[in-house]
């Protein structure tokens, strides 16, 4: 009888520390990234969510330590929110969009001739790419994609980079047919440029995250396109020569898995990744890792403490994974 007291006390400690250390675990996430709830309900519930998000990670990264699975996941500023919430925070960032320009993309098709494609490039190295910035609870992120392309390419023009104003995009853009914090298209936005006579500066017309009346001042403006060009769809290589050759590119991907929610390293390989994307990205660089798994370099726009610092390697030449080579433009300056 002593001998199952002991037993039973040993086991409802174990229980209780490992409550507590989960409890510690929870709370010093919750520090890292400011979260904060409405009531005792709410975080049990966050935190229910957290542990399952958690048990996922750590499943994901025992296959990745075993070299099964070619990115590891982590427990980000996300990690409180199930897949279909996080979804929904989402939702309608792209809307829907017929393209009418011609897909030749004529300015730079075959310009490289018979060269070889260089086997890794990244435009961060040649000063062509902003830090990376937090499109917030707003569905902005097409206006994000647009002024990181517009960005690279005024620096290649000017050799002055300068970061613009994702907010004149959302206030100012409705004509274009964007609706602000409800979505947009990046073809849109750079339609917008064209014809409203420019860009401001990020430091001239700050992002607020929501919607606002338009106030930009042209005398201002810091960044001017004359067109755009939109590449072929579905077609890698071209993406591929598009990026060596011109520099950062819009695009747009599927972000709906729940192992892109919480990515954290390495390339991002998901074969059940939808091909219908949903959400812009700005793609600035290639490269193959040292098991030979080659991957594009993507800015995204929910801030450093997603993915690395921001960025996402995301699989190349696996049949398009994701939609990556669905969509893809950039502006003429």
């Amino acid at each position: 009888m002593r001998v199952l007291l002991t037993v039973a006390a040993l086991v409802v400690g174990a229980g209780t520390a490992s409550v507590s250390l989960e409890d510690l675990e929870f709370h010093t996430w919750k520090l890292k990234f400011d979260k904060s709830y409405g009531s005792v309900e709410e975080e049990f519930q966050r935190k229910m969510i957290w542990l399952d998000n958690l048990k996922m990670v750590l499943e994901h990264n025992m296959l990745a330590d075993q070299g099964l699975k070619s990115y590891r996941l982590g427990m980000n500023h996300f990690a409180d929110m199930d897949n279909q919430e996080y979804q929904a925070m989402f939702k309608g960032c792209l809307k829907s969009f017929n393209r009418t320009k011609s897909r030749n993309a004529s300015a730079f098709l075959r310009q490289t001739g018979s060269a070889a494609l260089p086997r890794t490039v990244d435009w961060r190295e040649m000063g062509y790419v902003t830090e990376v910035k937090n499109q917030k609870t707003c569905s902005s992120c097409w206006a994000f994609s647009a002024t990181g392309a517009l960005e690279g390419q005024m620096f290649r023009k000017t050799r002055n980079l300068v970061s613009l104003s994702e907010q004149q995009l959302v206030d100012c853009s409705w004509f274009s047919g964007n609706q602000g914090c409800a979505g947009g298209w990046t073809e849109h936005a750079f339609e917008y440029v064209m014809h409203s006579g420019g860009l401001q500066s990020e430091s001239s017309y700050p992002y607020e995250a929501k919607d606002g009346i338009c106030r930009f001042n042209p005398k201002n403006a810091s960044a001017t396109c004359s067109d755009y060009e939109e590449l072929p769809s579905e077609d890698e290589y071209v993406l591929q020569e598009a990026v060596a050759v011109i520099g950062p590119i819009s695009a747009a991907v599927n972000i709906d898995r729940q192992t892109f929610q919480l990515y954290k390293s390495g390339v991002y390989d998901d074969p059940y990744c939808n091909k219908q994307p949903n959400h812009a990205v700005l793609v600035v660089g290639y490269g193959t890792d040292s098991y030979g798994e080659d991957y594009w370099v993507v800015k995204n726009s929910w801030g450093a403490q997603w993915g690395e610092k921001g960025y996402i390697k995301m699989s190349r030449n696996k049949d398009n994974q994701c939609g990556i080579a669905t969509f893809t433009s950039y502006p003429l300056v």
